[in-house]
């Protein structure tokens, strides 16, 4: 018995196969090899075609057939996705429009207005967070600007409802991903009645709700031919890639944290109390295995510019001629000392910023030197300007009452340079532990444990390998306690 994990992000598509019994790799594919285009008509807007996931999907299960993997075998399949995107489909389940997604800041004073309106207490008592950038904030931007496409919506769904959607035709939806669009009411355990009457948004736009781990759904002959897989197929399991993420790294119970550094980065840790940022910088979520009776919230600090940065300095110094890999550029930010020779980089570059307030002030860099700074000093800026931004969000979450001792992270993204877990380590003073994991196979366990093969915990851990522990030494954790007091320095006077 397979089990099959896709991972649908704004960058690429990962699939991946697991034996169901050992947790082994069976195989795993990514599409497309370079990462997949945003719509952005206007600054600050990010849109992308859902067509393109399920050919990006497609694409990969054909990648791992090809390969010798019999996609015949495999009985259940787990979903993580994007969070915060909006899709919205008529009647035959046709989209409508573009998705909106994670990274689009269009709505950023809709939901500061409604935070205004409805009032901190409430917002924050009943949602955990203010409306912000967030699904149900952007579905009222769709509804004020776009009134004959709202008046055709049968539906408005997160990415990974939209896949489960498009391979069964059952319209569904989980109270986790619900609760990552700021449409769930925690007190009440329902949809968030009072910011949807108040966005003048229906309650009959979303799907029937369903559990995050259990049969959901199941593929259609349709899609299971064109797919090459078995009809009947269950899709058992469905998160976005933040709570996938932790649940792929067995980060489950309150004061386990973990740490993804992909297109954006982003701080992860569970709480069992509903903690909130009364400013709203960071966001509290229902976690994979919350419950009313037992709560399990994920606190998540999300900086959008990390690795785009890294992507966008590695484009740049391809167009100067040289083809340069991310590799290399870990090598040249080796090469130079902590501090980058005083070069300072702020990585937010990527929308507006929750940790920043909603706020858009973009990337910028101080202190270059044309005369000594050179392509290492600038790809070992932005490395620990990222890490520097990340603890920017985690100070906020402690104040959530998280605590930060170890940290887990998959070998994946940034973790891959040997400076960045370096600087991590140093500027948090804790411990990293680095494991074999990524969102597809954290998803496929997904599928095993919403199959009744095991526990959540069991499925957490399932196959789940230590790859590396990092401790920081004294002399890095006083170097950098220094530079990223100067960071944040440099940040207050941009943001005053």
């Amino acid at each position: 018995m397979y089990l099959l994990g896709v991972d649908l992000g704004s960058s690429s598509v990962k699939v991946s196969v697991l034996d169901a019994k050992t947790g082994a790799l069976i195989g795993s594919a990514q599409e497309p090899a370079i990462e997949m285009g945003m719509i952005a008509k206007q600054p600050g807007w990010a849109e992308q075609e859902p067509s393109d996931w399920y050919s990006n999907f497609a694409k990969g299960l054909a990648k791992l057939s090809a390969t010798g993997v019999d996609l015949k075998q495999i009985d259940a399949m787990g979903i993580s996705y994007q969070m915060h995107g909006l899709v919205v489909v008529d009647d035959a389940q046709k989209v409508l429009r573009p998705a909106i997604i994670w990274c689009d800041s269009r709505a950023v004073e809709i939901g500061n207005a409604a935070f205004e309106a409805l009032g901190h207490e409430l917002c924050l008592g009943s949602y955990l967070n203010s409306p912000g950038n967030f699904t149900a904030s952007k579905l009222k931007w769709v509804r004020e600007n776009e009134p004959e496409i709202y008046a055709k919506i049968k539906y408005a769904m997160l990415p990974g409802d939209w896949l489960a959607m498009e391979l069964s035709g059952v319209a569904t939806t989980t109270f986790s991903g619900l609760s990552e669009g700021i449409l769930y009411d925690f007190l009440g355990n329902k949809l968030a009645s009072k910011l949807l009457n108040h966005y003048g948004i229906e309650e009959s736009l979303f799907p029937t709700v369903v559990p995050t781990f259990g049969e959901q759904v199941t593929l259609n002959a349709t899609k299971a031919a064109e797919l090459g897989l078995q009809a009947g197929v269950k899709i058992c399991y469905r998160a976005g890639d933040q709570p996938n993420n932790a649940f792929s790294l067995n980060v489950l119970e309150p004061g386990e944290v973990c740490a993804n550094a992909g297109t954006s980065g982003v701080i992860y840790g569970v709480n069992d109390k509903y903690n909130y940022d009364p400013q709203s910088r960071v966001n509290t979520f229902a976690h994979v295995n919350h419950t009313a009776a037992a709560p399990r919230l994920g606190i998540l600090a999300c900086v959008n510019g990390t690795g785009i940065l890294n992507s966008w300095l590695k484009k740049t110094f391809s167009a100067a001629g040289t083809e340069m890999g991310y590799a290399e550029m870990n090598e040249m930010a080796g090469k130079v000392k902590p501090g980058s020779d005083g070069l300072q980089l702020y990585p937010f570059g990527n929308g507006a910023e929750r940790i920043l307030g909603n706020k858009e002030i973009g990337a910028s860099m101080q202190g270059i030197d044309f005369h000594n700074h050179g392509a290492g000093h600038l790809a070992r800026a932005a490395q620990e300007g990222i890490v520097f931004a990340l603890f920017a969000g985690i100070e906020i979450m402690q104040g959530c009452g998280m605590q930060i001792g170890n940290v887990k992270a998959g070998m994946a993204n940034m973790f891959l340079s040997p400076v960045f877990r370096e600087v991590f380590c140093a500027v948090g003073n804790c411990s990293l532990t680095m494991l074999e994991s990524d969102g597809s196979q954290g998803a496929a366990r997904g599928a095993g444990v919403g199959l009744g093969l095991y526990s959540v915990a069991e499925g957490a851990q399932l196959g789940l390998k230590k790859l590396a522990e990092m401790e920081p030494t004294t002399e890095m954790v006083e170097r950098y306690a220094e530079l990223y007091a100067q960071w944040t320095a440099g940040l207050a006077k941009q943001l005053a």
